[in-house]
């Protein structure tokens, strides 16, 4: 096995992890709490060296990865730290009036136990301890393999939680397919898993073995619906933020810009003339994870090359793609078969909007966000509603993926379960009814 992690050490950690969560050293909430506070502190001791990984993995700036990875991150914990008191109390319910001898009927939150994290190379910080929170406040214990396409960072990873506890409580075990393979095989008693859809089947399939509950954080192609009322520079605003942080590699970034054709012509012109003067050099928005996925890329869009109105610049040893334009797509171009996860916007065109919602449903269901801009609310609301969606923004996008009040997850094919703020709580904790009689 890589990284000379055997079965057997795996396994050793493993059942440590089961000894000091059957020994209830998990459930007093102030020892959550306290272990929130270390992993905080541990994070913020290594900011300089997270920066630094960031860049290597990903070619992130020291802003991106203050804003999307550190700051993030720690707003949560602060987060979780000043509401996990009230989210832990039992909740009284009414008793059930056919028994008058019921005296209290109550329902409380109970750990699962031995969890397993697997966090993917997109934003490795905040991916992996995003969920890691979750079952801290849980009262679990996790075990956590971050992606081996992003070396550096994994490597911080585990530099930190070690330096904040025992692997009897929290574990990082680097390595690829086998030791996932090792891990899978793990009684578990809660698997989160973020990734691509086939990796998630992979996950799903192993944990049926043992019937362990999951939550699969999937992707999708996310439809962004631009009605002809919009206000563009907002439209372009939005989506070139969320599409170039992280060259495209987000999983709510929208896919695909899905445009009433009386305003296609100003919307292309707006977009290129935004990214000409914001994002003209090839590796300003970062690197592509790897070579291969940058060969997919231009695979993509070469296929139907006669579309390409801006960019199509990319350097394979590098790892870099230029922000790319394509215009007048339809739903059989190559670059609509897949996820793109790059910064490549295909722009559709529909004149009535009753097909919108018809086309969406078909051709790419159930993505993980839907985003409509529009300035008739009402409509908007009315066009979300017939797309089901993970999550969904009228005149904005992805910045729901970063509220602590809202639940985060997919839907079919973009997954299942949610967390963030009080969902992550819920999510790594089972309703346990309790009826107490006279």
């Amino acid at each position: 096995m890589m990284n000379g992690m055997t079965t057997e050490k795996i396994t050793a950690i493993f059942n440590r992890q089961k000894a000091f969560f059957a020994a209830q050293n998990t459930q007093p909430i102030e020892f959550r709490k306290t272990q929130l506070l270390k992993l905080k502190q541990a994070i913020l001791e290594h900011t300089d060296e997270i920066i630094t990984a960031l860049d290597l993995d990903l070619g992130k700036s020291k802003d991106e990865v203050m804003l999307a990875e550190i700051n993030n991150v720690i707003h949560e914990i602060d987060f979780h730290l000043e509401h996990l008191d009230e989210w832990a109390k039992d909740q009284v319910v009414p008793n059930f009036e056919h028994y008058p001898q019921t005296t209290q009927s109550l329902i409380r939150r109970e750990s699962f136990g031995v969890t397993y994290i697997i966090s993917p190379f997109n934003y490795p910080l905040m991916l992996t301890f995003s969920p890691l929170m979750g079952a801290m406040i849980g009262g679990n214990t996790a075990i956590i393999k971050p992606s081996e396409n992003t070396p550096h960072s994994s490597k911080i990873i585990k530099k930190i939680v070690e330096s904040a506890f025992d692997d009897s409580y929290i574990a990082v075990i680097e390595g690829a397919i086998e030791e996932n393979q090792a891990l899978l095989a793990l009684p578990f008693d809660f698997i989160f898993f973020t990734g691509s859809p086939a990796v998630g089947k992979i996950v799903m399939r192993a944990a049926a073995e043992h019937l362990t509950p999951v939550v699969l954080e999937l992707g999708g192609k996310s439809p962004c619906i631009i009605l002809n009322d919009a206000d563009l520079d907002q439209v372009v605003d939005s989506i070139c933020f969320s599409k170039f942080i992280n060259s495209g590699q987000t999983c709510v970034a929208p896919d695909y810009l899905y445009v009433h054709a009386a305003i296609q012509d100003q919307l292309v012109n707006k977009l290129i003339e935004r990214i000409q003067s914001n994002y003209s050099e090839l590796g300003q928005i970062g690197k592509i994870i790897t070579q291969k996925q940058v060969e997919n890329l231009n695979r993509y869009v070469t296929a139907n090359a006669e579309k390409v109105v801006f960019g199509g610049q990319y350097d394979v040893e590098k790892r870099l793609f230029q922000p790319t334009v394509m215009n007048d797509v339809v739903w059989s171009d190559s670059i609509m078969q897949q996820e793109i996860f790059g910064p490549v916007f295909p722009i559709l065109t529909f004149n009535d909007l009753a097909e919108v919602a018809s086309n969406v449903n078909t051709y790419h269901p159930k993505p993980l966000s839907a985003y409509v801009f529009t300035k008739d609310y009402a409509l908007g609301h009315e066009l979300l509603n017939s797309i089901p969606a993970g999550d969904a923004q009228i005149n904005g996008t992805i910045i729901h993926a970063f509220s602590p009040y809202l639940p985060f997850g997919g839907i079919g094919g973009s997954g299942m379960g949610n967390y963030h703020g009080k969902h992550s709580y819920e999510t790594f904790t089972h309703q346990k009814s309790i009826l107490v009689h006279q």
